[in-house]
């Protein structure tokens, strides 16, 4: 009975986030999920793999916000830098790349032409390098730790897993882990694209950081809907499926 109740409540929740959604234009919305603290979900067009969404986060604190992951392309990044400033009243101050694909730092240009701090895994901007595309502007070896507008926030690499440079965001002060790529929805039935994936590492990445993070409400997946830390369960159980 308890396990059924709390299933509903869960449920419940995730249905009042969604009741509060702003809806940007055909390609992007976002997802109010506690106090100033919001998804930025996007659809792109991937070539054969057709229209589909990522999710990003957005932290704002008087008036100033933190973006993790941008929007896949320039364009979409400037519409949402745009409505934030305009709409909202809200600067962009930093952001934060989880890895080097281009649902992470499709937009990374947009936001350095705006003279905004990009922030990644030191490996991120190796592998960007060489692969010829934009980098982050700081960088940081393992785990960074810092204050926004008085609130902690920790970038931490656990391992290799979707990328070999997956990083994950975790707010303490709201119980708030975005997993990224690196975690996968529950309506996930396998995992996704492997191309860059280092899948017998990937199941030995998710533990240490359950291992490390053990306060969380919120998990957000790079693709999908959020939840609970059983999308991180989730993500162990497809890897041990080998899918």
């Amino acid at each position: 009975m308890i396990c059924i109740v709390m299933i509903c409540y869960s449920q419940i929740t995730l249905a009042q986030h969604y009741n509060n959604v702003i809806k940007i234009n055909s390609d992007i919305e976002l997802i109010s999920l506690k106090d100033s603290i919001f998804i930025h979900k996007n659809w792109f067009e991937f070539g054969q793999s057709g229209r589909f969404s990522s999710n990003g986060l957005i932290f704002i604190k008087n008036g100033n916000a933190i973006l993790v992951n941008t929007p896949c392309n320039n364009e979409q990044t400037a519409q949402l830098y745009s409505y934030l400033r305009d709409s909202m009243n809200v600067m962009i101050q930093k952001l934060i790349v989880c890895h080097f694909h281009i649902d992470c730092l499709g937009g990374i240009e947009f936001i350095q032409e705006q003279g905004i701090e990009s922030i990644g895994l030191d490996l991120t901007k190796k592998i960007c390098i060489e692969k010829n595309l934009a980098y982050p502007s700081t960088t940081f070896q393992d785990k960074l730790e810092f204050a926004f507008e008085g609130e902690k926030l920790i970038c931490q690499y656990f391992g290799p897993g979707h990328t070999l440079d997956n990083i994950v965001v975790y707010f303490p002060n709201d119980k708030i882990l975005y997993g990224g790529c690196l975690v996968k929805s529950l309506s996930a039935n396998n995992l996704g694209n492997t191309d860059d994936a280092v899948v017998d590492k990937w199941g030995s990445t998710i533990e240490k950081l359950q291992k490390t993070y053990k306060n969380i409400e919120f998990v957000i997946p790079g693709h999908g809907e959020f939840g609970s830390t059983d999308l991180l369960k989730h993500t162990i159980s497809l890897l041990g499926q080998g899918k």
